[in-house]
């Protein structure tokens, strides 16, 4: 059960990276028409760049969820190398490209609404799960369960006065969509961990 917990939670994890990207994406791209005609060539440059590294990410995700647990374990600092790549590339947009605080804001809150997604997403997986054990189980899945849907809502109260504030830089925007992507992994962790430690 210790590897099936590592599994469910590193999957958590890369789900939750490639619904940020998906949405990146679909920001850039709904948003690219807009770009001003001599910027509108570097625009589409970046979010080719931005589909090929998220495409790669989803491709390395699928090999290592079929190799197994030290697979996962080794590959996880490539992924969250090509992660940083990915976030390092929508910097170099928003610097070159899209400086206008209209379409930071739309992505972040883009972007937001999919950080709130993953979280509903793995503590329904979690709370899922949690149903075959036997009651006297269940109490600290419960508890981790409750756990993450408060970090839950406490992420979506720091992203929501974000999303009003209106004119924060996309670095000031970036660091607080890093900060509740910490706060997932961990409650993530913390609830399958309290999930391997009740499971038969």
């Amino acid at each position: 059960m210790p590897e099936q917990s590592s599994l469910h939670s590193y999957l958590e994890w890369t789900k939750q990276r490639i619904d940020e990207m998906d949405a990146t994406l679909a920001s850039l791209e709904s948003k690219a028409n807009r770009v001003q005609a001599d910027s509108k060539a570097k625009a589409d440059q970046f979010i080719a760049d931005l589909t090929k590294r998220r495409d790669e990410f989803q491709a390395q995700v699928k090999a290592q969820a079929q190799a197994g647990e030290a697979a996962l374990q080794a590959g996880k600092a490539q992924l969250e190398a090509q992660w940083s790549g990915f976030e390092t590339q929508v910097k170099a947009y928003f610097d070159t490209v899209g400086k206008q605080i209209e379409q930071q804001q739309a992505t972040f809150r883009d972007i937001a609404a999919a950080q709130m997604k993953a979280w509903r997403d793995a503590a329904d997986h979690i709370h899922n799960e949690a149903a075959t054990f036997a009651a006297a189980r269940r109490s600290d899945i419960d508890v981790a369960i409750d756990q993450m849907k408060a970090h839950a809502a406490e992420a979506d109260a720091r992203l929501q006065k974000f999303k009003q504030a209106g004119s924060e830089s996309w670095s000031a925007l970036s660091a607080a969509l890093a900060e509740s992507r910490k706060a997932f992994d961990q409650a993530n962790q913390e609830a399958w961990d309290a999930f391997r430690r009740a499971a038969p």
